[in-house]
């Protein structure tokens, strides 16, 4: 049965919620405030997701020139614009609705600084990649938010980032096989939605309160949810005010995973070998010996 047949039909297992957090603001980057709900005490990793942080930022503040290796961030503007440079000359602006999915692989070192003034909003997932791809040339997949598929059906509203949902498929490709969708519901509106049965998936409010999962579970605005086994999740919209939330779901690695900050490998040898490559510019990082984003030369970083 393809997703599509399923989405118009009842889920024969849905997935029940078996954990929920809240994520509480702290501070991040250099003066950016960041609700961290997957990468935190409680849940260092979440099969393939590493991190999961809602972040606010305002002029000055922002996330000036840093590395990563060994996985993909996801960008995606919910407010505002963020302005994105990269040691290997890739720059552009992330405005709200874009995405940027970003394959660090082998290195990358970039900024990442609000591009307007008054306060930006977006969220960054961190997933991880096996480690046959660790080691790939980095690459870029942006989108704007005019070219992001969108459909809408009985009050359900959704932005397919990857994946698949109400029969339509967006156009990114994932190393780390994957689903990322955009749901808003209107009042008194019902959700089913597929979900593979062997992957990891959680939901994340945004906006609204929602009833979720086989056991009704209830959450509002900043809460995570990690759904347990099924194939595929229910959500209902009982208030009165439009619910937001994304899903996310990808498909278990299950490979040792060793984190330094923003390296993430296999082995803890691997780990001292980025570290001694980022140090002395070589094997990827080789631009960055000379190289300083604009926004830290502003700043006078």
């Amino acid at each position: 049965m393809t997703e599509t047949e399923m989405s118009s039909c009842s889920l024969s297992d849905p997935r029940p919620v078996a954990r929920s957090f809240q994520a509480i603001p702290q501070h991040g980057g250099v003066g950016a405030v960041i609700r961290r709900s997957i990468g935190r005490f409680e849940l260092k990793y979440f099969d393939p997701f590493l991190f999961l942080d809602e972040f606010s930022v305002s002029a000055p503040a922002g996330f000036p020139d840093h590395p990563h290796r060994g996985f993909e961030t996801v960008t995606y503007m919910l407010e505002g614009a963020i302005t994105h440079e990269d040691f290997a000359g890739h720059e552009g602006t992330i405005s709200a609705g874009d995405l940027q999915w970003m394959t660090a692989g082998r290195g990358i070192v970039h900024s990442e600084m609000p591009a307007a003034q008054g306060v930006q909003k977006g969220i960054q997932l961190w997933i991880n990649l096996s480690s046959k791809h660790k080691m790939i040339e980095p690459r870029y997949q942006e989108i704007s938010s005019k070219d992001i598929a969108e459909a809408e059906k009985n009050g359900i509203k959704v932005r397919v980032i990857a994946g698949e949902a109400l029969g339509i498929k967006s156009s990114i490709y994932t190393m780390t096989p994957t689903m990322y969708l955009d749901f808003t519901l209107k009042p008194e509106s019902h959700l089913l939605q597929p979900i593979p049965e062997s992957w990891n998936a959680f939901i994340y409010v945004l906006e609204g309160e929602g009833v979720f999962g086989s056991r009704s579970s209830s959450a509002a605005a900043h809460h995570l949810l990690l759904l347990g086994p099924g194939n595929g999740v229910e959500a209902w919209n009982k208030s009165s005010k439009p619910l937001r939330f994304i899903l996310v779901g990808g498909e278990p690695l299950g490979e040792p995973v060793v984190q330094f900050g923003p390296f993430v490998m296999n082995t803890q040898e691997e780990i001292d070998q980025t570290i001694n490559d980022f140090e002395t510019c070589v094997n990827g990082f080789e631009n960055a010996k000379q190289w300083k984003s604009q926004a830290a030369i502003a700043l006078g970083l």
